[in-house]
């Protein structure tokens, strides 16, 4: 496992674990989430059931799972980079984005290297089954991170580290290989509750619980249609992704720097404006979301969110072109964007 540990350093993970595949205890708690409808329109997550627990279901010949943390906050943040976030949300005309998503498709980059993790792995053992993850599949990788030593299961349903915080992504590799398992650690939330409370929409309904249909991350990503009205309020300026319960988890003072220059944040995704967002018409967006997370959720869900985040900022008192904007784009509308339009234009 040394050797291991040292290749995945040099290709930029931070940590690795190993964990058994028997997750038959986390089961009864996968199939109450999913049977109170808390995935919402991810479907595939009913389809998939209870395979997601059962490794061996979806990667026959299993018996271990490697799971890997990913350090992703940027390398040039300042120390106070929390309040710089906080300070972000509170300019209503400014386009606030998960962090996560403001460089590279973390998706691509852990992909690449786990694959490069278990070649090495094969050129010094000989061919082995293997298959690589990252939150591509109905893996339960945080239930897997927990079991391996990566971290404990937070309030908020993130892996936490006591050294690194939260932020840093997961991947796994299923091995048909033995490896020694790594011991868990013990959870440190205590009676700590400041993500349940911080959360714009309460989406976090009971400590480790998330109703994803409430949970902006979901709405602005995942969810295609329409945004609930009640809802729209809450989402203030955030337009893709929401970080507010890391931003107010005690741990994450201890946030790790990434290893990668890849999640360096883009300049134009970097304390944008709305209005210069909004101005990107589908081959900007294209083009400029190239490589990026954000792509994946199109032109269309992108406007929808931005439109409702102006609606906000008119709320607040904010009028900088963002009224004209919006009625210049009216005419030519989809009738989901046209819609979020008029809700937007009325918060005036």
């Amino acid at each position: 496992m040394g050797q291991l540990r040292a290749w995945a350093l040099e290709l930029g993970f931070s940590q690795i674990g190993v964990a058994d595949i028997d997750l038959s205890s986390a089961e009864p708690g996968l199939q109450a989430w999913l049977s109170a409808g808390f995935h919402g329109s991810m479907h595939y997550m009913q389809a998939h059931g209870l395979k997601r627990a059962r490794p061996a279901e979806l990667v026959p010949g299993t018996v271990r799972v490697l799971t890997a943390r990913m350090d992703y906050l940027p390398q040039d943040s300042r120390s106070d980079w929390q309040a710089l976030e906080w300070q972000g949300l509170r300019d209503p005309q400014r386009a606030q984005l998960s962090i996560y998503a403001r460089g590279r498709d973390y998706h691509k980059v852990l992909r690449s290297r786990l694959q490069k993790l278990a070649e090495r792995l094969g050129q010094s053992i000989g061919p082995f089954g293997y298959r690589v993850f990252t939150d591509s599949a109905p893996v339960l990788e945080v239930e897997l991170a927990s079991r391996s030593g990566i971290g404990w299961r937070g309030k908020h349903t993130l892996t936490l580290h006591r050294d690194a915080g939260s932020m840093f992504f997961l991947g796994e590799i299923y091995l048909d290989l033995p490896l020694p398992l790594s011991e868990p650690v013990t959870a440190h939330c205590g009676q700590c509750r400041a993500c349940l409370d911080v959360c714009p929409t309460q989406a976090i309904v009971a400590p480790y619980r998330v109703d994803a249909r409430r949970c902006i991350s979901y709405l602005t990503i995942e969810h295609e249609g329409a945004i609930p009205m009640e809802l729209r309020p809450l989402m203030g300026n955030r337009i893709y992704g929401c970080d507010d319960c890391q931003l107010a988890c005690p741990w994450n003072k201890f946030a790790a720097k990434a290893v990668l220059a890849d999640f360096d944040a883009r300049p134009e995704l970097d304390g944008a404006s709305l209005l210069q967002l909004w101005a990107w018409d589908e081959a900007q967006f294209l083009r400029r979301t190239e490589g990026s997370a954000i792509r994946r959720i199109g032109h269309a869900r992108w406007q929808r969110n931005l439109a409702v985040a102006m609606g906000n900022a008119l709320r607040q008192g904010e009028n900088t072109g963002l009224r004209a904007a919006l009625q210049a784009a009216r005419p030519q509308a989809s009738a989901l964007l046209a819609e979020h339009i008029d809700w937007a234009l009325a918060q005036a």
